[in-house]
């Protein structure tokens, strides 16, 4: 059993021009990570720039013909970590459970929203 997490139509129509996942680090060291858009990228492929909390693992990058939504402005999706995630903690806060916005790195692909799965929660999902 697995569910789409904090997906919704518009995100879906955003991760459709994205032609690449960029992972900064190897994700088979992830349970989960958090999927997050970046919705201020000024570019369709660079690195996004991350100033959010936690440290950025991943990047989508998008298609050369991706349209902005806003002028010179483009959605990206940003994968990240902070320091207390069963990554970096493993008995730590979440040993058997996940953030809400917590997905398996393994079901992430272009224009394909990550899961949260039973690897990524820790143990069976909630129902």
């Amino acid at each position: 059993m697995s569910s789409a997490a904090g997906a919704s139509s518009k995100d879906h129509a955003d991760s459709e021009h994205e032609e690449q996942i960029v992972w900064t680090e190897d994700m088979g060291g992830f349970d989960y990570v958090r999927q997050t858009e970046a919705r201020l990228s000024t570019t369709r492929r660079k690195p996004v720039a991350w100033n959010g909390v936690g440290r950025r693992v991943g990047y989508s990058v998008l298609k050369t013909d991706a349209p902005s939504v806003d002028t010179g402005r483009f959605v990206r999706r940003v994968f990240w970590v902070k320091d207390y995630y069963r990554s970096e903690q493993p008995d730590g806060t979440y040993k058997a459970s996940a953030p809400s916005e917590a997905v398996d790195p393994r079901t992430v692909a272009p224009g394909v929203l990550g899961e949260l799965t039973e690897l990524a929660w820790g143990g069976p999902l909630p129902d």
